[in-house]
């Protein structure tokens, strides 16, 4: 039975908020300033300095997704790891996105040579990560993610799914602490893929 790669996308294979930022600034007249936590609390409308609504908010990241995903760039060693990673695991990349933007996740992937299979999700991921851990017949997994909350829900739901935090975003990551549910943090595809192939050849699961 093969290990498990569990990853999410935006900001741990491509980097997003540079793009999300840039868009915002010359489609709506917003600067955006993210500090690793709430997007909304991130922007500021230039002409009066007010926080868009998170309904706002919300309409402007269906604006980016699948829009303006053309601009989104690939994270440093990411795909050079994932394909090492493959010669010995399956992997699945797990995103928070509509299923209405699978098809272009999917191929903004494979554009840049990643072409495994694509899970889109809304809201905490410690349930789908725990279907697809059950699926593969209950190998061992890690899960790498970017945001605290799905590591909690990872711990919550799949205890014994490694987790691994990572922030791929240089500007952001300085500012963003370890996730308290993750076992590491590793913001390098070059030592994450050491650390991902460490516990698979361990062969046992996290002790929760």
């Amino acid at each position: 039975m093969k290990p498990l790669l569990i990853s999410d996308c935006d900001e741990v294979l491509l980097h997003m908020v540079t793009h999300f930022g840039a868009w915002l600034g010359e489609t709506h007249a917003i600067d955006f300033t993210p500090d690793g936590a709430d997007f909304a609390n991130s922007m500021r409308h230039r002409d009066t300095g007010e926080v868009p609504t998170r309904e706002q908010m919300w309409a402007m990241l269906g604006g980016f997704f699948p829009g303006e995903m053309h601009r989104q760039t690939l994270v440093p060693h990411a795909a050079e790891a994932l394909a090492r990673l493959a010669e010995r695991a399956d992997i699945v990349i797990l995103t928070n996105l509509t299923d209405a933007c699978r098809t272009a996740r999917i191929e903004q992937l494979a554009r840049f040579g990643i072409r495994h299979r694509v899970e889109c999700n809304q809201g905490g991921k410690g349930e789908p990560v725990a279907r697809l851990v059950a699926e593969h017949g209950d190998p061992v997994t890690v899960f790498v993610d970017d945001l605290a909350v799905h590591h909690e829900s990872v711990a919550r739901h799949a205890p014994g799914v490694h987790r691994l935090h990572m922030v791929s975003e240089p500007s952001l990551a300085p500012s963003v602490p370890k996730a308290p549910h993750a076992h590491a943090r590793i913001d390098d595809w070059r030592e994450a893929a050491d650390w991902i192939e460490a516990r698979f050849a361990g062969g046992v699961a996290a002790a929760g």
